[in-house]
């Protein structure tokens, strides 16, 4: 009885499927999590912009062919006076919005640092107005400052003032109640930053310049102060953004108003695409101008900052 040799077959390495390495494994995993973001980023953001900037050089008014202008949408704006009035209540708004908001939240923070009774509490009370609805703390706010029976003009009565300011509804001091109810709404956000940026400054060098006797106001100034650099930067930075992008504060207490006294280049934007003839291209223009305005300043702060550092 013969008995054959068993015949073993050879398997080439080469014709199995290998399996991905350990670092390809991470960094699938790694895309997989930053997809999500990066598919919205584009769809919702990257793409629109870049539609924004090539529209702003045509007409079209979304039922008509896109029709390519050049540049007469920019040369258009040297003669629109709603835009011009808009650029500088924009200008005016971030002027005296951004050191207000800058002084109350850094004072608020220092204030709320410190070992006081109830110190929660006054933290949360702080920020309860950001975190809270704005048309609920706009309509709160057009109450206490209503010309004829709002607590502040009826306080100032009560004080003998006479010519009462009419705030929202007066041409002369509607920016000025969108300014203050900014900086009320606002600063308990940036209140907490600040906070933030105290808790990592250095007390060693407090209490050495408290035992060579310095006074409060110079630890502030000279030790303090200069470690808070870096969040005064940052929050510096965010506040100049977001005053150019102001548009619901003054929807909600102003609606632009009166005339064109709180029409900001967002609240102009919004008019010429939306509210009368739909002029997508002169509203991109616009938003091109917004772009280049905030970048500039943008680049401006950052380069003041570095040559500071």
């Amino acid at each position: 009885m013969s008995t054959k040799p068993a015949v073993k077959t050879a398997q080439n390495p080469g014709a199995q499927k290998r399996g991905l390495s350990r670092d390809a494994r991470n960094n699938l995993t790694a895309y997989s999590f930053i997809a999500p973001n990066f598919i919205g980023f584009c769809i919702f953001t990257l793409i629109p912009m870049v539609f924004a900037i090539g529209l702003s050089f045509c007409n079209w008014d979304g039922q008509h062919a896109i029709e390519f202008v050049g540049l007469k949408n920019f040369l258009d704006l040297a003669g629109d006076k709603t835009f011009k009035t808009a650029f500088v209540n924009t200008i005016v708004y971030c002027v005296g919005t951004v050191p207000l908001t800058l002084v109350c939240s850094l004072g608020l923070a220092l204030l709320l640092n410190q070992n006081v009774k109830l110190r929660n509490f006054f933290r949360t009370v702080s920020f309860f107005p950001y975190v809270a609805s704005l048309v609920a703390v706009a309509a709160v706010w057009n109450m206490i400052f209503s010309p004829s029976m709002g607590p502040v003009n009826m306080l100032l009565s009560s004080l003998g003032v006479e010519n009462l300011p009419r705030w929202a509804a007066g041409k002369d001091t509607a920016m000025i109640t969108v300014i203050l109810f900014s900086v009320w709404k606002n600063m308990g956000y940036y209140m907490v930053i600040y906070l933030a940026g105290l808790q990592g400054t250095n007390p060693v060098l407090v209490e050495a310049a408290e035992l060579d006797g310095a006074s409060k106001w110079h630890v502030f100034w000279h030790v303090t102060l200069p470690q808070l650099r870096p969040t005064t930067f940052f929050v510096t930075i965010t506040l100049t953004i977001a005053s150019f992008k102001v548009y619901d504060q003054m929807y909600m207490i102003t609606q632009g108003g009166p005339g064109d006294a709180t029409i900001t280049l967002v609240y102009d934007i919004y008019n010429i695409a939306f509210v009368n003839t739909p002029k997508y291209g002169y509203a991109s223009a616009v938003a091109m101008v917004l772009f280049a305005l905030v970048l500039a300043i943008t680049l401006f702060q950052f380069r003041n900052s570095s040559n500071n550092d």
